[in-house]
């Protein structure tokens, strides 16, 4: 069976209005380098990786003076509006030079603080089961769904409740195809998992990290830097 390569996605189109900073969140400066040199270089540093395609704003004009896409395996491409427009972008590009069969990691770029030993496990059990995959953590807090009025409808069982992360590990072509069937159907989905469960495909949870949060609000920068120094240098 040959060997298929493995690409990286990362989509880094969005504003990140809730963090009200006044320029994408991509771009936000932490512990000396933005959240997207962080994300791109977390999938750079596995050698298993034969190129990431970072999908930008129109008429970006950050990206290019970051060191990080001076990597002669970084590509960029024009996004859309939505995350899924971004990733099928993304995956268009990787089309035209992979092979259908390849595996493509889809990583946020507001995710910091992933870790080598997680990108490695989902790699090994997605490569070695065939069956596509998203790190994950189980949720330990008791979950409560909501009415409209605020008021708790129920409790959940959160025995089978995951928090999805990124990366989300696919197929090249499955995914690809996945995210436009989608689309044509007028289903919106939030993750790359959610679009491949549609398709019918099984998405298998790889155990991930706390650590590895999704920066989404000015507060999560704090733990996010703890995360890469703190952490770090509580350890020396």
């Amino acid at each position: 069976m040959a060997v298929r390569r493995c690409w990286g996605v990362v989509p880094a189109a969005g504003s990140g209005s809730r963090m009200a900073a006044g320029l994408p969140k991509q771009y936000l400066q932490l512990a000396g380098a933005t959240l997207l040199e962080h994300s791109l270089n977390a999938l750079l540093a596995d050698t298993r990786l034969a190129g990431v395609v970072v999908a930008l704003p129109p008429q970006d004009s950050i990206a290019a003076s970051l060191p990080v896409c001076a990597d002669a395996r970084v590509q960029r491409v024009t996004g859309g509006q939505e995350r899924s427009d971004s990733v099928r972008a993304a995956l268009t590009a990787l089309l035209q030079q992979g092979d259908a069969q390849d595996w493509v990691l889809v990583h946020d770029a507001a995710r910091p603080c992933l870790q080598a030993q997680d990108l490695d496990r989902l790699i090994e059990r997605v490569t070695a089961s065939g069956t596509g995959g998203l790190l994950a953590v189980p949720i330990v807090d008791t979950v409560k769904q909501g009415t409209s009025e605020g008021l708790v409808a129920r409790t959940l069982d959160r025995s089978r409740l995951w928090r999805a992360q990124t990366p989300q590990m696919f197929r090249l072509g499955e995914l690809h195809a996945a995210l436009a069937s989608a689309m044509q159907r007028g289903l919106a989905v939030t993750d790359e998992a959610a679009a491949m469960e549609l398709a019918g495909h099984p998405v298998q949870l790889v155990p991930g990290s706390a650590s590895n949060l999704k920066v989404t609000l000015p507060e999560d920068l704090q733990l996010a830097a703890w995360y890469l120094t703190g952490n770090r240098d509580s350890r020396q």
